[in-house]
């Protein structure tokens, strides 16, 4: 960062953490109230902006809710995910992504991260983008009657009350620079993750000194659990939808190119899969694509002796109306927590203590 920038956005950032520690004192005094929906909510959320790896366990935590539902009550309870649905359309209105059965939406509607969300877990739940959870969730109750919820990107959305809150710290970057929005990447002070039921750190595969990080996090949350979470490739597919066994059909070297929160992690986890990057190019989070864009890089692609570009399943729900001259690897990624039988008791508690308590 250039020093003129810092000049401007150091105060900035002081007067966004002024605000943001008034706004979090008036939730604690009562000043500002809480809202509570009639049936169990689960936060999946972060202490910093963007790329923390929180989209793959929002579907870890449905897809446990599934099953813990199903063993407990004998009947699965329904799963809805409320979320705001950044780079959308229309960022104020609700859409309905999903029933729970079908894709009711459009990308472009609904926003990469719910469509994502909404294509992985059909059967397994709803998806509703609406900057209003406490709305979007007392519509789903009458609409679709929505068991439990799950608050994708929750921690900082202190107006509706939850039965558990998990936070996510990305290994990678996990204290944001040390700063706050717009300087850092802080969206308050790490003392915030005392509010916090457990923290999954993410990404841990790439961490230079997990030790260091747990240690960090115990001084400020206490014996709050811990939980280390690795990313794994689940597969690769064709921009068609097609499997594809990238390992023994993908010529070396490759390119890459996403545009999510934390790049470096994607074209990290790439090279720890044994690809040889000849090219990598980052896009800003939420990017749309134009054509022109792509025919650039598959030039560049072409030019660096890639035989193939790899991307993430976000971007690609953005180029199915558009044309890659160089064959496209589509990565599909998913979450594995260590320790998860504990994580799923800590759901599995908060959801039946918060039933019992309806009751």
């Amino acid at each position: 960062m250039n020093p003129a920038a810092s000049l401007i956005l150091l105060p900035l950032s002081a007067i966004y953490g002024a605000v943001t520690r008034a706004r979090l004192a008036g939730y604690r005094r009562g000043l500002f109230s809480f809202s509570k929906l009639a049936v169990p909510v689960v936060s999946v959320g972060n202490l910093t902006t963007g790329g923390t790896g929180k989209t793959p366990l929002v579907e870890w935590v449905c897809r446990t809710i599934d099953v813990v539902t199903h063993e407990g009550w004998h009947e699965g309870k329904r799963v809805c995910v409320l979320t705001r649905g950044y780079g959308r359309a229309n960022p104020n209105t609700q859409v309905i992504v999903s029933n729970g059965a079908d894709l009711v939406t459009s990308e472009q509607e609904a926003g990469d991260e719910p469509f994502l969300l909404a294509r992985n877990l059909l059967g397994i739940a709803a998806v509703i983008s609406n900057p209003n959870r406490v709305a979007a969730g007392e519509w789903a109750i009458e609409n679709l009657h929505s068991e439990v919820f799950v608050l994708d990107d929750g921690f900082q959305h202190l107006r509706l009350s939850r039965d558990l809150d998990i936070v996510t710290i990305d290994a990678t970057n996990p204290w944001g620079g040390g700063r706050l929005l717009p300087y850092g990447r802080l969206r308050e002070p790490v003392s915030g993750l005392s509010r916090a039921d457990c923290v999954i750190i993410t990404r841990a595969e790439q961490a230079e000194d997990l030790a260091s990080i747990k240690n960090a996090l115990h001084r400020i949350i206490g014996n709050v659990p811990i939980f280390s979470s690795r990313m794994l490739t689940r597969g690769f597919r064709s921009l068609a939808g097609d499997p594809i066994d990238a390992p023994s059909l993908v010529t070396q070297p490759i390119a890459a190119f996403c545009g999510i929160g934390n790049p470096e992690s994607f074209f990290n986890h790439l090279r720890r899969e044994g690809y040889e990057l000849a090219l990598t190019r980052t896009f800003p989070d939420h990017h749309q694509y134009r054509q022109s864009e792509l025919d650039t890089l598959g030039d560049e692609a072409t030019a660096s002796g890639a035989k193939s570009l790899f991307t993430t399943a976000k971007d690609a729900t953005k180029l199915q109306s558009l044309t890659i001259a160089v064959p496209c690897c589509i990565v599909d990624i998913q979450i594995s927590i260590d320790e998860e039988e504990s994580l799923v008791e800590l759901i599995r508690k908060a959801i039946s203590n918060s039933v019992s308590g309806s009751k």
